[in-house]
């Protein structure tokens, strides 16, 4: 598998979407893994949007239910 600075992934970012190939490319900061750049691939590509509609948010999904006074 493929790896990149960060440094360089930016200089090169549209010519490596170009190239990525189907393992992906290991994009570093001070040579730690910090992010992965994969291709979507045509039978996942089909899952972009498919449930659009079908799901209904209850609540707020901001908060974590638990309640608290600052002042206190």
């Amino acid at each position: 598998m493929e790896t990149i600075g960060s440094a360089k992934f930016k200089e090169q970012c549209l010519s490596l979407l170009d190239r990525v190939g189907p393992e992906g490319i290991v994009i570093t900061k001070h040579g730690k893994a910090v992010a992965k750049l994969v291709p979507i691939s045509a039978e996942s590509s089909g899952l972009i949007g498919s449930l659009k509609g079908k799901i209904k948010v209850k609540g707020d999904v901001m908060s974590t239910g638990a309640s608290w006074n600052a002042e206190s």
